[in-house]
């Protein structure tokens, strides 16, 4: 064999090993997952729970009908502000003023047979102590007959003076009770407001009201100087939230503007009874939100959405929510902490233990997290990681599919917008 074959053949084997190593290499490169990352730093991080509702006064008062009647005066209109004391409705009194004579008729004939009693128990007392008298000085005058009838007569006009005095008390509260209702043909308002609600017009018959008889309202009047947002929160939202908690409100009908207040009101119990509801249908509490004072006027039933602040954490390290998933114990390896020790493999719950994976040497490693509140995008890291430590954060079926020692690629377009992102999140806490 020629000196020159032997060189070309040396040439196509050292190309053929050239060749097999890119193909290696770029095989390996290709089999890597693209990532996004972002580095562990500190953030303002606040926890919000949020529920809907309506706008409603926080004092109203629900005016119904004592009496049933005729409307013959209708002093007000829906939207009219009024004073405390102010009229407004008259219901028809005519069989209210004849009750009322009737009863006063009653009350002075019980009077007239009371002056008739006591005349008549009076003049029975005197003929026994007469008759007592003249036994005990003249026995002989007076029979035992006598003597036993003319005491039981005082007693029986006694008794009959104490019914006729309980007959003039009967007939007094029959008056007073006739007044009363009288007086409830006059309806006028409890307190200052406005009508918020006018449900019927001067002609119309008015009936007595009850809880069962919605259509018994005649009005509604309400103080507008504070209102109140009442929501409804999911039961397993209720235990985050506690009385003064502030709270931001948006009302449908302005838009984006803001409304602050706080939680006065937490309710003990749900909205609705559990045994009204099916086994599938939430259980909800009413939570009322005082509203600070508004520069604009509110109107009662707007709808509103309102996120609870129940938590505020300061500067604290804090890692996306989307990066926190969940593995078994024995699908990673323990990685040592700072200190060069291994961590700690939590045996973490019934679905495995939450961590994040973390970059190194080009391969995503797990690392247990322990988390504490949420805020919109980020958990709040209360230990197993270091500030500064990047960590995959993208996508989410990237981390779903991800296991421990895959070789990873980083996405640097992608990742590179993780400190603006840290930046917006700690404007908007």
């Amino acid at each position: 064999m020629s000196r020159n074959r032997k060189i070309l053949i040396g040439i196509g084997v050292f190309a053929l090993v050239a060749i097999l190593m890119v193909r290696a290499v770029t095989a390996g490169r290709g089999d890597a997952v693209h990532v996004r990352t972002e580095n562990v730093v500190r953030r303002d991080l606040v926890a919000r729970v949020s529920a809907t509702g309506h706008i409603e006064p926080k004092t109203s008062v629900d005016i119904s009908a004592d009496v049933s009647g005729r409307i013959v005066e209708l002093t007000v209109e829906e939207g009219d502000d009024v004073e405390s004391g102010e009229l407004l409705l008259v219901i028809d009194d005519a069989r209210f003023q004849a009750a009322l004579q009737r009863a006063e008729a009653s009350r002075a004939e019980a009077e007239s047979r009371e002056v008739q009693a006591r005349v008549g128990a009076d003049q029975a007392r005197r003929d026994w102590e007469r008759i007592r008298d003249l036994k005990s000085r003249l026995p002989e005058m007076v029979t035992e007959t006598e003597f036993e009838t003319s005491r039981a007569t005082s007693e029986v006009q006694n008794g009959v003076l104490e019914s006729a005095r309980y007959g003039v008390e009967i007939a007094r509260a029959s008056v007073r009770e006739a007044e009363d209702q009288l007086s409830k043909t006059v309806i006028r308002a409890p307190m200052s407001g406005r009508v918020t609600r006018l449900n019927v017009e001067r002609g119309e018959t008015a009936v007595v009201g009850t809880m069962n008889n919605p259509g018994s309202l005649l009005l509604t009047v309400s103080d507008l100087s504070v209102m109140e947002a009442v929501i409804e929160v999911d039961e397993t939202d209720v235990p985050d939230i506690s009385v003064g908690d502030s709270t931001v409100v948006r009302i449908d009908a302005f838009g984006d503007r803001e409304f602050t207040g706080w939680v006065t009101t937490i309710g003990n119990s749900s909205l609705r009874p559990r045994a009204s509801l099916g086994s599938d249908q939430a259980i909800d509490f009413e939570v009322r939100v005082t509203l600070d004072d508004t520069v604009v006027e509110l109107r009662t039933d707007l709808s509103a959405t309102a996120d609870v602040i129940t938590e505020v954490r300061p500067q604290v390290l804090s890692i996306p929510i989307i990066a926190l998933t969940l593995l078994e114990a024995d699908e990673f390896e323990a990685i040592p902490n700072e200190n060069g020790e291994p961590t700690e493999k939590d045996s973490g719950n019934e679905q495995g233990v939450e961590g994040v994976f973390l970059v190194e040497d080009g391969l995503a490693r797990f690392r247990p997290v322990k988390v504490g509140i949420a805020g919109d995008r980020y958990f709040e890291v209360i230990s197993g990681l270091d500030e500064g430590l990047t960590i995959v954060s993208g996508t989410f079926q990237v981390i779903r599919d991800l296991s421990d020692g895959d070789p990873v690629r980083v996405d640097e377009e992608s990742s590179s917008g993780g400190d603006a992102r840290s930046a917006q999140e700690s404007q908007d806490s």
